[in-house]
């Protein structure tokens, strides 16, 4: 607060009880954190820090997805895979296909790795004997209300109240 002279408070922060290594990655002009608690080679910790950063997966693998959240898009998938007028039991595997796709997609372990797309995240940790226990992702700003105001509203009550 001296250094910038600013009222600076601390809105969100969370505590970390690390069971390997801890790994620091700011990204983008320090508006993007990601703190990563991990067991392997350093230089792959910073990768994978870099693909958190980017990629922003919601879960570090499927078993921390919420039950109620993959009912829901198993429902989603199962209702567009009827609509495709297939036989019940292709638009069941359409529909269970599609949901691993989405699962991978919304976890660490399961997306594309940022400089291999041709393997998971999974696989490349795997390749270099390497774990990831946790993370903890961080944007500057985020989750702050802003207030949609009128502009053209506005300057007419400022007209209105110097007449």
């Amino acid at each position: 607060m001296q250094k910038l002279g600013e009222n600076i408070t601390i809105r969100r922060f969370k505590r970390v009880q690390a069971k390997g290594k801890l790994v620091l990655y700011v990204h983008a002009g320090a508006k993007i954190g990601v703190l990563v608690d991990y067991e392997g080679p350093d230089e792959t910790a910073k990768e994978v820090a870099m693909h958190i950063a980017f990629h922003r997966p919601a879960y570090l693998n499927k078993a921390d997805v919420p039950q109620e959240t993959v009912s829901e898009e198993r429902r989603i998938q199962e209702a567009r895979a009827k609509e495709s007028g297939k036989p019940a039991e292709i638009a069941a595997k359409m529909a269970e296909g599609a949901l691993n796709k989405w699962l991978g997609e919304k976890t660490l372990l399961g997306q594309p790795f940022i400089k291999d797309d041709k393997q998971s995240v999974e696989k490349v940790l795997a390749a270099k004997k390497a774990k990831v226990n946790g993370y903890v992702f961080f944007v500057v700003g985020e989750g702050i209300e802003k207030k949609a105001t009128d502009f053209a509203a506005e300057v007419m009550a400022q007209a209105g109240k110097a007449h």
